[in-house]
């Protein structure tokens, strides 16, 4: 039970942090508290320290497959397989982008498609794309989409945000093109009162040793309570609270638990929105991430936590874990996430225009598939 274990008095002296906090630090801190997703951004951000700082690697490759002379889908996994051996390079060492034209072509196709459909000619087409890595979809996008528009009057503006966008201050009253591929937004943790649904946010605790403990206090974080109120307006019931005849009947069993089971919330998802909503009134926002994912931690939304040892991504059962050398990646609710993105930048009037496809769907309709088909 939460409310048996015991808090160390200690952890109370401990000072409670914020990511933005942690940027000018060479090593992880100790004697510290964070909210779970400040935890997760300092492991995955931190300039000095962080996974996308110092070990992840984008892979590199100069040379473009032929598909049409592949026999099928396991000839070509086989040969991405065997082009990722040949490139590994050390954790430290810097790669150049990757070349990724056919997936850059639909993307493209997609865009000029719309932007004619839309805005050409009265203003041209802006394009900002945000992400962790380094901007490798970018280079091809821009190639692409000159392959496809067929009008030479179809001008490119295209920027790479090289800045957090959370710092982001400046207006852009344009029409533009927002893009958001497996972006990595840090979320937190909460749990709530088996009884009366009462929601508890998740601390991580780290103490001078440097371990690491997970304590809950009543949600009182803004952005937290922004995200749960927002949420309580659509038509989602978290999985953890259903069935509330159950959770009575079981909460009075011996040695039963007080708190439902963990619960992630995209948090830094909400207020990348709220930014959009801010400062890129005019914006069209295309997001690209994964929908499920295997091997995820316990949790509803939970996500995937992993690290290379000996060439192989080896998963992980918790998100606490030491800063910097694990990948940690959620799934996205995609039909929620649309539901909070018209709450938050249209005031909850429905859009026609918002659609969901799996990549499947999308790449049947965009990609070049005679270029791209194997034998």
């Amino acid at each position: 039970l939460l409310d048996e274990i015991p808090i160390n008095p200690e952890y109370s002296t401990y000072k409670r942090y914020n990511a933005s906090q942690l940027t000018s630090r060479t090593t992880p801190p100790k004697c510290v508290q964070m909210l779970v997703r400040d935890f997760i951004d300092d492991s995955l951000y931190n300039p000095n320290y962080g996974y996308f700082s110092k070990q992840a690697i984008i892979f590199s490759s100069e040379k473009e497959f032929e598909f049409n002379k592949i026999k099928d889908n396991l000839e070509f996994m086989n040969l991405v397989a065997k082009m990722y051996k040949e490139h590994e390079v050390p954790l430290d060492v810097t790669n150049k982008a990757s070349r990724q034209p056919w997936y850059g072509y639909a993307i493209a196709k997609y865009v000029v498609t719309e932007y004619k459909l839309s805005g050409y000619p009265s203003h041209d087409l802006i394009i900002y794309e945000l992400g962790a890595g380094n901007a490798t979809l970018m280079p091809e996008l821009q190639l692409q989409s000159q392959n496809v528009q067929n009008n030479k009057n179809v001008h490119d503006c295209v920027e790479v945000i090289n800045k957090s966008i959370f710092d982001w201050n400046e207006l852009v009253a344009d029409p533009c093109y927002i893009f958001a591929f497996e972006d990595n937004f840090a979320h937190d943790l909460v749990r709530y009162d088996y009884v009366a649904e009462k929601p508890y946010q998740a601390i991580v605790v780290i103490d001078d040793k440097g371990e690491f403990e997970e304590i809950y206090e009543p949600v009182n974080d803004p952005l937290i309570t922004r995200y749960l109120t927002l949420r309580s307006r659509t038509l989602y019931k978290t999985p953890v609270l259903q069935n509330r005849f159950f959770r009575k009947l079981r909460n009075k069993l011996p040695f039963s638990p007080n708190m439902t089971s963990p619960e992630f919330i995209p948090t830094k998802e909400l207020l990348f929105l709220e930014i959009l909503k801010d400062y890129f009134p005019q914006h069209r926002l295309i997001i690209s991430d994964f929908y499920k994912l295997p091997d995820t931690i316990r949790g509803i939304d939970a996500p995937v936590v992993q690290t290379r040892y000996e060439d192989t991504m080896v998963p992980c059962s918790t998100f606490m874990v030491s800063p910097g050398w694990f990948d940690i990646f959620f799934p996205t609710n995609f039909e929620l996430l649309r539901d909070i993105y018209l709450l938050v930048c249209h005031s909850g009037k429905a859009k026609e225009n918002i659609r969901i496809l799996t990549q499947h769907d999308f790449l049947k309709r965009y990609a070049d598939l005679e270029r791209t088909k194997t034998r």
